[in-house]
């Protein structure tokens, strides 16, 4: 199968395990010395509208693609590890 990256950028990229939709493919990393895909960079989503920026780019291993289709590529993200929940502030009434 032949594809060019115009072609990827197409295709939107889902998560086999949760089933979440990631995004559309932005670009690809590839490997001078012997020209493989090392990667896949889906852009990361836009802050309010995208007026205050947006989150880090999700990078997806070239191992962890498991299917090409017609529309989509279907991807087994390793798991991320969770953060722990930042403490509010509280406020004082004193």
């Amino acid at each position: 199968m032949q594809c060019r990256i115009t072609d990827l950028k197409c295709k939107e990229v889902i998560d086999l395990t949760t089933g979440n939709r990631i995004g559309f493919v932005d670009d690809v990393e590839i490997l001078l010395p012997g020209g493989q895909v090392a990667a896949l960079v889906v852009p990361g989503e836009g802050k309010c509208f995208g007026l205050l920026g947006r989150e880090e780019d999700v990078i997806i291993p070239w191992n962890c693609v498991r299917r090409f289709g017609d529309d989509v590529i279907l991807v087994e993200a390793p798991p991320q590890p969770s953060r722990p929940p930042t403490p509010r502030p509280r406020k004082s009434w004193l």
